[in-house]
């Protein structure tokens, strides 16, 4: 295998991880929690190379393998790169590659080092004014620093780094355009602010990125996106008999082109306008292990299309039926749990659903867990930090402790009486459609009370059924014996659950889909009438066809004066459920 310079590629490495102590493991991982609670903003003023609103989330999926640095360290790098997302997430996980070889805070210097070249030499065309600024400032301060004091002289390191992050404003001519720093710059501050913060011990309340940053965090009115490629490709590609021609050969098919090899793959980021053409050459230059596209036209169209104004901020978790598309467009803060399932481990509303299904068919396990509370705090900072108000519609309190994680948070930090709490007692797509609902309200009122009010009006009235398919995955979670599972799936008997403050509750059994469907019915016909103007939410979990053919046309026949959108079950629900599931929730006209 060839490798080209033009490039500036560097060959593949093997990495050896020292074992670390728990304090140095822990401040690389307060790191990915600091990003986690700022991905939204970094989202908010991404316009380089494209304004097309991806970074915070495509840096949050890729330093996602980070948290499992105490458990998988030999795999760390090999699970970044194949995490990686986006230009600035493989650039960062080639940054990684070499800072996460630092053990110790003497160590740091050269890991620095390390880091800023191998990220440096993965890109085609190095930019200044980007996050490789950070790099260099990083490993500019470090190296004058003396190495035993390191951790002492962490105040000296953010500050050299806020200031570097300052600075990119006016080296490229997008961002002077939109009059924000670089959101890759700004994400990897946002890491090395926890990393060097936690390592110091100094584990106070940290500056708020407003506060650090004021008025380099909101784009200029005047500022549009033109001239964008189609679409945004990341793949890895075992590679044969691979040439430096065909590696050069990838600038005509694209740009914003990253390539790094490690072990016996290549990772490939590129902009492009014919994906088929890509998809050809790839597969004529090796085996494609992973693939992925995002339509870039449909980013920006989204990105430019986000509400501006809110009378109050919506904050919920996303173990409601929320897409994180939904949560941009109405400017919400979704607080993700997170699902592991095969090899990959991803915050909830980045796992892919036909991913996680596919997987749990093949009988391999899947399970969720929450974010720290650490993690939750930077998250309830953040918003406050961003929104004179914040209304935190909650999943309910019998689910899990963030009720309780909350408002223990708000009793010491909040003395303005600013955060508003609600325990929905909800979870699924009863949580989603509040959640939706009251975020459309607040777009349409500058009243903060009348939104508190609509929330808490629609606690009371909406209402769910969901519709499991197989009782095996509720016996792999412990929500129903595996007896019961067995007998159940073997007499056909399907549950039909609706989730309250108290729990989740058994209100029918079904045989099949008509049955299911008679269920359903009879019962919203119990609680609207044929010319109601409900807000309906559709959920499915391997069936979207189904669910939009079927339930969907149904639905507009019996209601047609509703609103009907149709999701994503929520993963942290479709782990316990499985696949077949769907669901219903509906929101009478308030």
């Amino acid at each position: 295998m060839n490798c080209c310079c033009g490039y500036r590629m560097i060959s593949a490495t093997r990495w050896s991880f020292p074992i670390m102590n728990h304090d140095f493991s822990k401040a690389f991982v307060v790191g990915v929690e600091r990003v986690a609670a700022w991905s939204d903003l970094l989202d908010l003023i991404n316009v380089f190379p494209v304004a097309d609103g991806d970074t915070g989330r495509n840096l949050l999926v890729t330093l996602g393998p980070i948290r499992n640095i105490e458990t998988d360290p030999e795999r760390i790098i090999s699970n970044l790169l194949m995490s990686a997302r986006g230009n600035s997430g493989i650039i960062a996980a080639r940054f990684f590659s070499g800072f996460l070889t630092a053990d110790s805070p003497e160590s740091i210097p050269r890991a620095a080092r390390l880091g800023r070249d191998l990220a440096w030499k993965a890109v085609r065309s190095p930019r200044k004014g980007t996050m490789l600024d950070i790099f260099d400032a990083l490993a500019e301060i470090t190296e004058k620093t003396t190495p035993d004091r390191i951790t002492e002289s962490s105040p000296d390191v953010i500050d050299h780094l806020q200031h570097a992050v300052h600075a990119t404003t006016e080296k490229l001519s997008r961002l002077r355009e939109a009059n924000v720093v670089d959101s890759g710059a700004l994400g990897m501050f946002i890491y090395l602010d926890g990393f060097f913060t936690c390592l110091s011990g100094r584990m106070g309340p940290f500056r708020p990125i407003t506060s650090i940053f004021e008025n380099r965090l909101e784009i200029r009115t005047s500022f549009h996106e033109t001239g964008q490629k189609h679409y945004c490709i990341d793949m890895v590609l075992k590679p044969e008999n691979v040439t430096q021609e065909d590696i050069n050969r990838l600038s005509e098919y694209g740009d914003s082109i990253v390539v790094v090899p490690e072990d016996d793959f290549f990772k490939i980021h590129l902009h492009a306008d014919d994906k088929d053409a890509v998809r050809e050459k790839m597969e004529s230059m090796g085996s494609l292990v992973k693939w992925s596209e995002e339509d870039l036209i449909t980013q920006v169209r989204n990105f430019q299309s986000r509400q501006k104004t809110q009378s109050i901020h919506i904050m919920t978790d996303a173990a409601g039926s929320v897409t994180r598309e939904d949560a941009a467009h109405l400017e919400m803060t979704l607080l993700d749990s997170y699902i592991t399932a095969g090899d990959q481990s991803l915050p909830e509303t980045s796992f892919a659903p036909h991913d996680l299904y596919r997987i749990m068919k093949q009988g391999e396990k899947a399970s969720t867990s929450q974010a720290s509370d650490f993690e939750r705090h930077q998250h309830y900072q953040s918003a406050l930090a961003q929104y004179d108000q914040v209304l935190y519609l909650c999943v309910g309190s019998f689910y899990t402790g963030n009720y309780d994680i909350a408002t223990d948070w708000k009793k010491k930090n909040d003395p303005e009486n600013r955060f508003t709490i609600i325990d929905t007692g909800a979870a699924s797509g009863r949580l989603g459609l509040l959640a939706l609902s009251t975020a459309m309200h607040a777009n349409k009122t500058d009243d903060p009370d009348e939104v508190k009010e609509f929330a808490r009006h629609a606690v009371d009235r909406c209402q769910e059924y969901l519709f499991v398919d197989c009782l095996k995955y509720l016996a792999r979670g412990g929500r129903t014996s595996k007896t019961s599972a067995f007998f159940g799936d073997m007499l056909h008997l399907k549950p039909v659950v609706t989730p309250t403050a108290e729990g989740a509750k058994k209100v029918a059994m079904a045989r099949n889909q008509k049955d299911q469907l008679n269920i359903l019915f009879d019962r919203m016909h119990a609680a609207l009438l044929p010319e109601s103007t409900a807000l309906i939410l559709l959920q499915y979990t391997d069936n979207p066809e189904w669910v939009a053919a079927t339930v969907k046309k149904r639905m507009e026949t019996e209601f047609p004066s509703s609103t009907i959108m149709i999701r994503p079950l929520s993963l942290t629900s479709g782990v316990h459920t499985g696949p077949g599931t769907w669901a219903v929730a509906f929101l009478p006209a308030l």
